[in-house]
């Protein structure tokens, strides 16, 4: 795995020690990024169930103000800390937690936290992603920001669906086996 563009621009990430964890290709994360350009300077980035954190690290590296990885994995959490160790990521850049995502959703929900620009959502592609996506709908206001994004990765052959309270989905866009859903917050 390598960082694809930016400050970062091919330097290489430490891999998954095993295939519980699929990364995000680097065809489909450049892909992403290249739909997120004009968004992704200065924003605040939630890479959620982030795995390695190839896809928050991208994010840093083309000018995110900030980025928050969270991952439920004790082994996960570790790789991202040493992933950002081998950039030299600065600490007041990042966050990184190891808690269930719909767990971490709740808890900031609860305190006056800043909202996100960006969330990026890939859990593993057997769990049941409305819950998450439910949550993050009925707070949208306190998730997103105005004009936010939520961007899910998911089977191809999975269908979400087009709603989730605030959130609607705007785009799908499919390659290879994975699909990404693009959301927007809309008013209820």
């Amino acid at each position: 795995m390598r960082i694809i563009a930016g400050k970062y621009r091919g330097r290489r990430l430490k891999s998954p020690p095993s295939l519980q964890t699929q990364p995000t290709s680097d065809r489909l994360r450049e892909t992403l990024f290249n739909i997120l350009a004009p968004r992704i300077e200065g924003a605040r980035f939630l890479d959620l169930c982030a795995g390695s954190g190839a896809v928050g690290m991208e994010a840093l590296s083309r000018g995110a103000a900030h980025v928050t990885f969270v991952d439920r994995s004790r082994k996960m959490y570790a790789l991202i800390e040493t992933n950002l160790k081998l950039l030299n990521v600065r600490d007041d850049e990042v966050e990184v937690v190891s808690q269930e995502a719909l767990d971490f959703l709740r808890r900031r929900t609860k305190k006056e936290a800043v909202a996100f620009e960006i969330i990026f959502f890939d859990p593993p592609y057997a769990m049941d992603y409305d819950d998450v996506l439910d949550f993050v709908g009925e707070h949208a206001t306190q998730m997103l920001t105005e004009g936010g994004v939520m961007i899910v990765e998911h089977d191809r052959k999975k269908d979400l669906k087009e709603k989730f309270g605030a959130l609607q989905r705007y785009r799908v866009l499919k390659q290879g086996d994975s699909s990404l859903s693009f959301y927007e917050g809309k008013a209820a």
